[in-house]
């Protein structure tokens, strides 16, 4: 007899049933909406966005592939295309780890930093549209470490290694 099935889970309460349901639709349509409005007004998707947003908060503005894909959530091949996407506008290049020789890196040129800096109050306004607007009265401290601690319970904690404020 499994776990589960010696002691069965409790239905949700109908709180937890409608934060459960709000949150997997706002997981859903926010990151489209952002993605949308990023691709009418500044010809950037909300990944690509992502990998030069990463990228500019890294030392030396760059980082491993794997880490990379990692922290914008895609799989490596999927985040191959996207930075060879950008590797053809001139925004990131690909270069070897030094430290190895085997790795590959992804560095945000000062093209890409001047793409991400034009593109940042688009993503600022839609964010605080979308998300920002609708949770003024919360502890937003609280909800972060909330939803950090799903998403690490996941896929281990973020790679982020300084505290954004701006994309510079």
């Amino acid at each position: 007899m499994t776990s589960s099935a010696a002691h069965p889970l409790a239905p949700l309460t109908p709180d937890e049933e409608l934060a459960w349901r709000a949150l997997a639709r706002a997981v859903l349509v926010i990151p489209r909406v952002l993605d949308g409005e990023l691709l009418e007004a500044q010809g950037l998707n909300l990944t690509e966005y992502s990998v030069l947003m990463n990228l500019s908060e890294q030392p030396h503005r760059s980082m491993r592939m794997s880490e990379l894909a990692n922290a914008v959530s895609i799989s490596i091949s999927g985040l191959t295309r996207v930075v060879e996407r950008l590797s053809r506008q001139g925004l990131v290049e690909r270069v070897k780890a030094e430290t190895d020789g085997r790795g590959q890196l992804a560095v945000l040129t000062p093209a890409g930093l001047a793409r991400l800096e034009n593109a940042y109050p688009t993503h600022l306004a839609g964010v605080r549209k979308h998300v920002m607007d609708h949770l003024a009265n919360l502890d937003l401290a609280a909800l972060a470490e909330a939803l950090a601690n799903i998403a690490a319970a996941e896929i281990g904690p973020p790679v982020r290694r300084v505290r954004p404020t701006s994309p510079a």
